[in-house]
C-alpha cells in the first residue's frame, strides 16, 4: 500500500462522512450527489492504486 493510495482512501472516507452528516441535516440534494460522488470516486481511486 503506497502513500498516495492511502490518502485516496482515507480522503474518500472523510467525503463518505460528510454525506453521511450532510443527509442528517437535510442539506440539498444535489450538494449530496455532488459529495457522494467525490467520495465514491476517491475510494476507487484509491482502492485501484492498490499494489496487491
Amino acid at each position: 500500500m503506497n502513500g498516495l493510495s492511502t490518502v485516496l482512501i482515507v480522503v474518500g472516507l472523510f467525503f463518505l462522512g460528510g454525506v453521511i452528516s450532510f443527509v442528517k441535516q437535510k442539506m440539498p440534494k444535489s450538494l449530496i450527489v455532488l459529495l457522494s460522488t467525490g467520495a465514491a470516486l476517491c475510494l476507487a481511486a484509491g482502492v485501484l492504486r492498490l499494489e496487491v
